[in-house]
């Protein structure tokens, strides 16, 4: 049959490429790191000719193609017009994140060169990515997140292939004071709702207990607020799948992510589980 999905892995160097790479390895698909990208073409063509058994494959592309990979937001847009599923993966960290990995591993940076320090290396690879960035179909900032995370989050997210006929939701909720998740698709803030912070006697619980739960079901807002979100997503989630996408990230924030959201979220997983799609629910600060 050739050739079904094709993940396009890229971003900034330490963001944890090499670890999702091996994830995809773990899933069957046929990985290759650090392809040139003028040979992008030849091996498409070859797994078709081939007629094998690849219907499957994950290329790390990123700032080590040096000036060929000005070519590959060309190149993408080439793809897209094939008949298998394209997927473009964008991973990133905050500076001071990536500064600190890169010095934890003692490896160089692939643009520190001459005099040019870390950070205005980490900088320059931002920039140079920025297009790529752009054409992602989905972004992972790595920065709060633990190698086996991340593993999981790949798992979660490609164990059915993109090719599915299926728009696979994901609902994430977050705290501000930790800053908003990048990968966010669609957002949503829940801090005017009323914050069981204050309330001593469940202060210490979180979205998943049941006293936080009665409280915030207490009040006609919250109810509401659920209510329109779900009927928000009951009415884009079949154009976004129209339009060729798969996943879909939701992200939900409040404070300190471990009240509001976290209830909103579980409301939201039971709205459209009712409804026999696919969600996954992830907890980011709790």
């Amino acid at each position: 049959m050739g050739l079904r999905d094709l993940v396009v892995l890229t971003g900034m160097s330490g963001s944890g490429k090499g670890t999702v790479l091996r994830t995809f390895e773990d899933l069957g698909f046929f990985c290759i790191d650090n392809l040139p990208v003028p040979l992008i073409p030849n091996l498409v063509e070859g797994i078709h000719v081939s007629g094998g058994d690849i219907k499957h494959a994950a290329l790390v592309i990123d700032i080590r193609a040096g000036e060929r990979l000005q070519g590959l937001d060309r190149l993408i847009g080439d793809l897209r017009n094939n008949s298998f599923r394209l997927f473009v993966l964008y991973l990133e960290a905050r500076d001071d994140v990536l500064v600190r990995r890169f010095s934890e591993t003692r490896r160089p940076h692939p643009l520190c060169a001459g005099q040019r320090s870390l950070r205005e290396a980490i900088q320059m690879e931002r920039r140079r990515l920025r297009k790529l960035r752009d054409l992602a179909d989905h972004i992972i900032d790595t920065s709060d997140t633990t190698v086996h995370q991340v593993r999981s989050l790949i798992m979660e997210r490609f164990r059915k292939r993109p090719h599915s006929e299926e728009l696979n939701v994901n609902l994430l909720s977050f705290g501000y004071k930790k800053g908003i998740p990048l990968e966010a698709d669609l957002l949503f803030d829940a801090r005017f709702l009323p914050n069981p912070f204050f309330v001593p006697r469940i202060k210490a619980m979180s979205g998943l207990d049941r006293g936080v739960i009665r409280y915030l079901r207490s009040f006609p807002e919250t109810k509401e607020f659920v209510k329109r979100i779900g009927d928000l997503l009951q009415y884009l989630l079949p154009n976004y799948l129209r339009e060729g996408k798969s996943y879909l990230t939701v992200a939900v924030g409040c404070t300190g992510g471990r009240h509001r959201s976290v209830f909103v979220v579980e409301e939201l997983a039971k709205f459209l589980k009712d409804r026999k799609r696919t969600i996954h629910v992830r907890h980011r600060d709790l």
